[in-house]
């Protein structure tokens, strides 16, 4: 979801010049406030990006990280924003039993039950995911109907190689603990889980697998208009392509070219402004 802080902003023809061998290393602080101001940085500039995506509906979806300082925590939007408003400042700190710490600013309270119930179970089962994304897409809600996994049809989709999951079960708007650990049981130690009739669920390569389910949906009215099947990537292949494309390293370095097209676009970077430590 982040990127480093330290790509250069220099540009050549309006081009940012990119040092890529700093792009391929999450960025690393020595102070725990601009660790956590990078992160609400970063987080709202992913609300930011899914709005321009067109992946929000409505007061629907939701992206949340994991708080550096109290990771017990974790940061997530309050209901009444939309995603291309957000803004770090109001975005809410959460504790896994859903409270929000009073401590933190923000002038909204008004925290999602569902983002709780969903990413609370998540962050607490997966303690490796930094942060965890769900939204209900148009491409990925329509192919979650079909209650099937991807088939290994593109280089996108290797990505995905017995790396998702899907959760078969819908029993409305998720409004308790026990349909929230569900889902995190069903997502496993995969990068995805397809919600059956709800959309998709992942730590990282979210605008990946919301492509990989519309090349789907697009191939499966192509062979039934024409007859034919789509040729399969086979295994062997397909597992040196997730060993590649598939790694987080790899959802970094695909991510970083959306925040700096955001930057470009808003002329806003990260800039960090001394904090005082009581606000830990």
């Amino acid at each position: 979801m982040t990127a480093p802080s330290d790509i250069s902003a220099r540009t050549v023809s309006g081009l940012p010049n990119v040092n890529y061998h700093n792009a391929l290393v999450p960025p690393t602080f020595s102070d725990p406030l601009e660790h956590r101001a990078f992160l609400k940085f970063r987080l709202a500039q992913a609300y930011r990006i899914f709005g321009k995506y067109g992946f929000d509906e409505g007061v629907a979806g939701h992206i949340t990280v994991r708080d550096p300082i109290r990771p017990d925590c974790y940061w997530v939007n309050p209901w009444d924003v939309h995603f291309k408003f957000m803004q770090p400042e109001p975005l809410l700190l959460v504790n896994h039993e859903g409270k929000i710490q009073e401590k933190e600013p923000g002038p909204s309270r008004f925290l999602n039950r569902a983002a709780y119930m969903i990413h609370s179970a998540v962050h607490e089962a997966r303690p490796d995911a930094v942060c965890a994304a769900h939204s209900h897409t148009m491409y990925a809600k329509a192919f979650s109907t079909l209650g099937v996994p991807l088939d290994l049809i593109t280089q996108g989709s290797c990505a995905f190689y017995k790396d998702h999951a899907s959760y078969s079960e819908f029993r409305g708007i998720v409004d308790d603990r026990e349909e929230g650990l569900a889902i995190a049981t069903a997502l496993g130690s995969n990068k995805a889980v397809i919600l059956q009739n709800h959309g998709i669920l992942l730590p990282f390569f979210f605008i990946s697998l919301e492509k990989c389910c519309q090349v789907q949906m697009i191939t499966d009215q192509a062979v039934a208009a024409r007859g034919l099947k789509p040729r399969h990537i086979d295994a062997e292949n397909a597992a040196k392509t997730h060993k590649l494309l598939g790694s987080e390293t790899g959802s970094w370095f695909s991510g970083i070219p959306e925040f700096q097209l955001l930057e470009h676009e808003e002329g806003k970077r990260f800039e960090y402004i001394l904090a005082h430590k009581e606000n830990m």
